[in-house]
C-alpha cells in the first residue's frame, strides 16, 4: 500500500479539495483508495455524508494511535493507497502522517508569502527524509503569477504539475459531493486533477523500493496540452520530458534561496565575497 500525505501548516490552501480530487481520480484509475481525515474540520467526512457513492472509504482519526491502527487495517484491507488529510497546524499528529507518507504534497497559493509560509512543515519533511512537492493551488486563471513561482520551484524539483487554477468546477463538485472528474468529467480542472494524479502516481513508482532497486525504465506516462487548454495524460514518452517543456513557458524569479540546495547557497556566498574583495 501507498500513502500521500497533504500537509501545510497554513490553513485555506485547499488541501481537503485537493484530497478528494486526487482520492476520486485514483479510483476512476483502478486503485481501491481510503481517506484518512485527521483534520478536526471534517470537510472530507461533510462531503463524504452528501455522497451517494460509499468509494473511496473517508475514515476520521483523532490521534496517532488511530492512524497507527487506520493503516495496518487498510493494509490488511486490500487498500492499494490511502491519502490522509491534515489540519493547518504543526502538530504530533501531522508529523506521524508525514512520517506514514511515500509522497507529501504541499499545496500552496501562488506567492512568496504563502510559499513561505510552508516552512515548518518542510522542516518536518526534510526531517524526516520524504519525498515532498509543491502542489501551486488556486492559482489565478490568468497573468504570470503561478509561472513566476513555478520556475524556481521546478529548478529545485520540488514542483508538481500541473498547477491546480482556481475554478468554480472544484467548488460545486465539493457541493455536490462528488470529485471534480465526476461532476464535469469533460472540463479542464477534471484533467489537471487526473494529470496531478497521473504525477503523483508516478512519483509514488519512483519511490517504491522495487522501484528504487530495479533498472531505469523509461515507461511513464506523459502530460499534454489539448487544443482546449486542459492537460491529458499521453499514452508514451517521459512525463518529465513534458514538465520540462512546460517549464521553459516559465519567467524567472529568484525569490526563495531558502529552498535552494545548500551548496548552491554556499557558491552564491562565495561568488558574493570574492566581489566584496
Amino acid at each position: 500500500m501507498r500513502a500521500i500525505t497533504l500537509a501545510s501548516q497554513e490553513g485555506g490552501t485547499g488541501k481537503s479539495t485537493l484530497c478528494i480530487g486526487l482520492a476520486v481520480a485514483a479510483k476512476e484509475d483502478g486503485e481501491r483508495v481510503f481517506i484518512l481525515e485527521t483534520d478536526r474540520q471534517g470537510t472530507i467526512a461533510n462531503w463524504a455524508a452528501r455522497r451517494a457513492n460509499p468509494e473511496p472509504v473517508v475514515e476520521r482519526v483523532a490521534d496517532r494511535f488511530q492512524l497507527e491502527r487506520a493503516l495496518r487495517a487498510l493494509q490488511r484491507r486490500g487498500c492499494t493507497l490511502a491519502i490522509i488529510d491534515t489540519p493547518g497546524s504543526d502538530n504530533d499528529l501531522v508529523a506521524d502522517a508525514i512520517r506514514a507518507a511515500m509522497l507529501c504534497l504541499v499545496p500552496a497559493r501562488p506567492s512568496l508569502a504563502d510559499i513561505e509560509a510552508t516552512h515548518p512543515t518542510l522542516k518536518t519533511i526534510r526531517g524526516l527524509g520524504k519525498e515532498f512537492a509543491f502542489v501551486l493551488n488556486q492559482t489565478p486563471p490568468r497573468g504570470q503569477r503561478p509561472s513566476r513561482c513555478a520556475l524556481d520551484l521546478n529548478e529545485v524539483g520540488v514542483l508538481a504539475l500541473p498547477y491546480i487554477v482556481q475554478r468554480n468546477d472544484h467548488m460545486d463538485s465539493l457541493a455536490a459531493g462528488l470529485g471534480v472528474s465526476e461532476f464535469a468529467p469533460d472540463s479542464i480542472a477534471a484533467a489537471e486533477i487526473r494529470a496531478l494524479w497521473a504525477w503523483s502516481k508516478q512519483k509514488l513508482a519512483m519511490n517504491s523500493p522495487a522501484e528504487k532497486q530495479a533498472p531505469e525504465r523509461d515507461e511513464a506516462p506523459a502530460t499534454q496540452t489539448r487544443a482546449d487548454g486542459a492537460v491529458e495524460i499521453a499514452n508514451n514518452g517521459s512525463l518529465y520530458s513534458a514538465v520540462l517543456l512546460q517549464s521553459l513557458r516559465l519567467a524567472t524569479l529568484p525569490w526563495a534561496p531558502w529552498l535552494r540546495p545548500q551548496r548552491a547557497r554556499a557558491a552564491e556566498h562565495e561568488v558574493d565575497q570574492s566581489r566584496t574583495d
